[in-house]
Order: C-alpha cells, then structure tokens, then sequence
C-alpha cells in the first residue's frame, strides 16, 4: 500500500529498507542497458518494465523504491532526439511507474517512492561520476540539476534521491536546487574510504547537509559496502540526521568496458553493523538484487 505516514517519521521510528539497484534487476530480466540512458532508455521503450523490476523488490522486502531517473536529464535525452517536453513525461513516469508497483505489490505495510537524481557525470556516461571534478563552478551545477529536480518534484515523490554525489561542490549545488521545492531529500555520496571520490574529507562533505532542512537522511551510495561503516558514523556525529546506506555488490565498474570486475563482498552479515552505526534506510546498490534486499529485510527484522 501507498504510505499513510511519511518517510521522515519512519526513519525516527525505525529502520526502513531501501531497494536494490534497478540496472541489473533488469538486465536480469533480459533488457540490453549498453545504450548511454541506462535505464532511462526503457522509461520510453518499455516502461512496464521498470515497474516489474520495481515490483521484483517491493515483493523481496524494500519499503522505498528508487525511481529509474538516475541518468533521466533533458541534456541526456536531447542526445538522443527526444524533445524537452516529452523529456519531462518520461521522467514523471519513472516517479508513476514506482508507484504502480507499489499499487500492484499489494503489501500491508507502508511503500514510499525516491525520485532519483544522478550527479552531472551521469549524463556523460563516461565515468566521470567516479571522480567528480568536471570543471563548473557551484551556479553551473545547480543550473543543470534544477529543471529536472522541479520535474521530478512535480510528479509527486515521497522523497528527492540526491545519489552517488562525487564531489562535496556537486552537493553544494544539489542542496541549492531542492530548496523550495517542497519535497523532501536524501544525499549520498559515492566515496572511497573516508573521503569523497573527489577527494573531500567526508567530515566536510556531510557537514554542508546537516543545517538543510529540505534533508532527511545523509549517507553514502554505489560504494564497497567496506566503506559503508566509517562513512555512516561519520555522517550520523556531524549532521545528527538519519543515515542511509546503500552500497555495491563490491564489484568495480570498468567505464570503458561498461562491465563489472572482480568479486562480491557484500553480505547480509554487515547489516547490523551498519545499522548501529547509525543507519536508519538500509539496502543496495549496483549488483545486488531481490535476494540480497530479502537477506537485508530478514537482517533487520531479525535484529
């Protein structure tokens, strides 16, 4: 069911389970997502698809699905022919189409829906959202997020999914672009060990999230879920807000093969310990799918 009390007052009640990440759901499904828009290309090619991919996690255990406009920007898809306004249908229909799959999930406990935005380097698709540093000032980055953002807004999510955010200038900006759009937000960076992927203490970074009162919980995303300990007491000592936490499978991404290396060290094992850490909304990331989010559900209810 759609939920009747918000996000905010369940991350003060509890914990609450995130999903896991969308591309390799569908992948799983058999869907070619080799093209620069990801997963975004299926919002206008087979959007049923996306809900099924949503509905796969819902059933699993989530209670919050991440919508597939992660790589959905009006400069992403105008490379691809696709006009401004129906740019903007096709990223309200990633918010309608999570949704629809927790109308058709048919669960009794509460469902909320994330509207993701990706970081600048996402749009690129070359990378680049690994290392941060693209060379715009603070004002070029909030004038590229908030267009989208007021979109995304628009079509009614439950909370912004500001996600794997390289770089604490990149967070500047995104923090700037929600203001005013009455819609709750969550940050998260990706990081590596206990700085950003730029470079940044982390201490820093989330220190630019805890006066914001647009955000909800700030944490770390698409990162080794090693990471994930020292990030989430970090974020949970400097910002007092809950923590969400997201990681990887522990795979590593080759940019320029487009494919995934090496081997997985996430467990469900390490969920508690993330979890008295200070982690309120707990799932994953890429390369960890259903299973990994029922171990993860099963994890917390045990705990």
């Amino acid at each position: 069911m759609t939920s009747t009390i918000t996000l905010a007052e369940a991350l003060a009640a509890g914990t609450v389970v995130l999903d896991g990440g969308m591309s390799n759901q569908l992948e799983s499904a058999g869907h070619d997502l080799s093209d620069e828009l990801w997963s975004a290309r299926l919002l206008a090619e087979q959007p049923d698809a996306v809900t099924e991919a949503h509905l796969a996690y819902f059933r699993a255990g989530a209670d919050v699905a991440i919508t597939a406009s992660y790589q959905a920007t009006f400069e992403g898809f105008a490379k691809r022919g696709i006009a401004r306004e129906r740019a903007a249908e096709l990223m309200a229909l990633s918010v309608e189409s999570a949704r629809e799959a927790a109308r058709r999930a048919r669960v009794p406990r509460p469902l909320w829906v994330a509207a993701s935005a990706g970081p600048y380097g996402a749009m690129l698709a070359d990378g680049s959202e690994y290392r941060g540093r693209y060379g715009l000032s603070v004002d070029e980055l909030e004038r590229f997020h908030r267009p989208r953002l007021e979109v995304l807004a628009a079509a009614g999510p439950d909370v912004l999914a500001l996600e794997t955010v390289p770089d604490a200038d990149e967070a500047a900006a995104l923090l700037r672009a929600v203001r005013g759009l009455g819609v709750p937000a969550w940050l998260t960076y990706s990081v590596a060990g206990d700085r950003t992927r730029a470079g940044q203490p982390l201490e820093e970074a989330f220190a630019l999230a805890a006066d914001a009162d647009e955000v909800i919980a700030v944490g770390v995303n698409c990162c080794a879920p090693q990471d994930v300990d020292g990030a989430a007491a970090t974020a949970a000592r400097v910002t007092g807000k809950p923590v969400v936490v997201y990681p990887n499978s522990g795979e590593t991404w080759d940019a320029e093969a487009r494919a995934w290396t090496g081997r997985s060290t996430f467990t469900v094992g390490q969920v508690k310990g993330w979890q008295q850490a200070g982690a309120r909304l707990i799932g994953g990331c890429c390369r960890v799918g259903p299973d990994g989010v029922a171990g993860i559900a099963e994890a917390l209810e045990a705990a």
